[in-house]
């Protein structure tokens, strides 16, 4: 009772402190993209000419990685599957903290119990591509392995628990709701899940100073969300705006 008691303490506090590096990290990143300045129309070719253009060019980044696929179609192939089946586990975990489960959830189970496997392949054809393609093992410093270890942890242990290892999900249900409405309950203390956790809380702290930032980045990237119309209209960067205006005055 005592190490329940413990464990409880220890992954309750350790989720409220992860969510808060999580929210405020991620917050105070995006203000920093959102705030430096662009001083010069730089689209990448074939450039959008209105901004209905920019978002769909996004868009098409975001969900299909079209630029990945004109580069490289292997590492496409990793990257999507990684994203595609990551995205089917994430929306899978809702039914850990909504009561009643949303019907939709309900029929993802499935999908997402057996979208794990899809997912550590990706992952781990984009680790062997780190370590054995030269040009990227050449620009790769130790954080980068590190991340995908750490993926490869959490997907590994969710795996294990769903086929190998079983935990009392009605128990850690329990512990998340919990968790969110601050009425803290048992959790779990099977080390697969304990273990799960950590990993899950880890990536939480260290994602707003990792290079997974690139997830929101892509959105602040001037060679994306910029309008190819510099020969219609002159783009001068407010800053350069304001320090006219002082000198003017």
């Amino acid at each position: 009772m005592y190490i329940m008691g413990f464990w409880t303490t220890f992954y309750a506090i350790a989720f409220y402190l992860a969510t808060l590096f999580l929210v405020i990290g991620l917050a105070y990143r995006i203000f920093q993209y959102a705030k430096t300045p662009a001083p010069l129309k730089v689209p990448t070719m074939s450039a959008p000419l209105t901004l209905w253009g920019v978002v769909i060019r996004i868009l098409s980044e975001v969900v299909l990685f079209k630029s990945l696929f004109r580069s490289n179609k292997w590492i496409w192939l990793f990257g999507m599957l990684f994203h595609g089946a990551l995205w089917i586990v994430l929306l899978r975990h809702l039914r850990y903290f909504i009561e009643p489960v949303w019907t939709w959830v309900v029929l993802l189970q499935p999908f997402g119990k057996y979208g794990s496997f899809i997912m550590l392949f990706g992952l781990l054809g984009l680790l062997v591509r780190r370590m054995f393609v030269e040009r990227i093992r050449y620009i790769s410093v130790p954080s980068d392995y590190l991340m995908l270890i750490l993926l490869l942890v959490i997907g590994g242990s969710g795996t294990m628990m769903s086929f190998v290892s079983s935990t009392d999900i009605v128990q850690f249900k329990a512990f998340m709701l919990g968790v969110m409405y601050f009425d803290w309950q048992p959790i779990p203390t099977d080390k697969m899940l304990l273990l799960h956790l950590a990993s899950v809380i880890l990536l939480m702290i260290i994602f707003p100073f990792s290079k997974l930032l690139h997830a929101p980045g892509i959105f602040f990237s001037p060679s994306r969300n910029q309008i190819d119309n510099s020969r219609e209209k002159r783009h001068v960067a407010p800053w350069a705006i304001e320090k006219f205006e002082t000198q003017g005055s």
